[in-house]
């Protein structure tokens, strides 16, 4: 059976999705700045093992519609679109397991959500409950002067215009920068008004991870369809933040964590892998691939379907 594709109503929008295999609905969300297709691996593997998977293009990517409001994109609103689609495929009930932005993503519907989501899964971003303060203010203070991403993509337009200037040459060296090919050691500090990518290295061609094709396809998605949706994300982090006051600081269903040794997240948020156990205290899968980055279902597709495996067999 192939994986095929089609769009369904969610949330107000409808999101395109890619699925293959039937049984238990199992959701795989993807991150920034990628598609269905990153979990391309995973097919497979989990619907021969008997579940029915899908991924969508998550709002503002790929076959999915892409609303032009920024605050459309806060996290509130992306995990209703999680949560719609588990009724609308026809399903009680779903496992869902995020990568990058899908992670927050994924536990979030499953702190809101515990009578659709039964187990989840992060993958590359631990999870974090909702801080004291507001997110980019605590950014702006432990970055000063000092460029960081999160930060530059806040000003509609100006990311944008980088990105889609080349972006052939955008994605190569933004993969290729979080991947774990990168020695990270040899990124210097750069003001806070520097721009993402002259800094970056061009590797020319990825590692065997990211074939030619699967660059073509990266490419042709966001020559069509651009980044402004996908940068959107970043721009909510305090309508996020005031939109999820009162939420559980705890998920209580069965959940895994993987992510790559070498993956800058990792060192990032350091101090919530070491607290996850204690937040998530069904933690059942907590492991890191070594000598990966961040891309991990894609850079180690072997050792993430293994883990994912194992997990839906513990809580089947």
């Amino acid at each position: 059976m192939a994986i095929t594709q089609r769009r369904i109503a969610t949330n107000g929008i409808e999101l395109n999705i890619a699925e293959q295999g039937e049984g238990p609905l199992v959701l795989l969300l993807h991150g920034f700045p990628e598609s269905w297709y990153s979990w391309r691996h995973q097919f497979a593997p989990l619907a021969a093992a008997g579940y029915h998977v899908v991924a969508p293009d998550m709002r503002g990517y790929g076959g999915s519609d892409k609303p032009e409001d920024i605050a459309a994109y806060n996290q509130a609103e992306v995990t209703h679109d999680v949560i719609g689609l588990i009724p609308a495929l026809g399903y009680e009930t779903a496992v869902v397991i995020g990568h990058d932005w899908g992670a927050p993503t994924a536990c979030g519907a499953a702190l809101r959500h515990p009578q659709r989501v039964t187990a989840v899964g992060a993958l590359s971003v631990p999870f974090s409950p909702r801080a004291d303060n507001p997110p980019l203010e605590t950014m702006k203070a432990v970055f000063k002067d000092t460029f960081f991403y999160q930060l530059y993509f806040q000003e509609p337009g100006v990311a944008e215009a980088e990105l889609e200037r080349d972006v052939r040459t955008s994605l190569r060296k933004f993969m290729h920068m979080a991947s774990g090919e990168m020695e990270i050691g040899l990124l210097d500090p750069k003001p806070a008004d520097s721009d993402l990518l002259s800094s970056l290295p061009d590797p020319r061609q990825m590692g065997p991870w990211l074939s030619a094709d699967d660059l073509d396809f990266y490419v042709a998605e966001f020559e069509r369809n651009g980044f402004r949706g996908p940068l959107n994300y970043y721009r909510n982090h305090n309508l996020t933040w005031e939109l999820t006051e009162g939420a559980p600081n705890r998920i209580e269903q069965p959940a895994m964590f993987v992510a790559g040794s070498r993956d800058g997240v990792i060192i990032m948020a350091a101090e919530a892998l070491e607290k996850m156990p204690d937040r998530v205290p069904n933690l059942l899968i907590n492991e890191l691939i070594d000598d990966i980055g961040h891309w991990t279902q894609q850079e180690a597709p072997e050792p993430v379907n293994n883990a994912i495996l194992r997990f839906l067999a513990t809580v089947d």
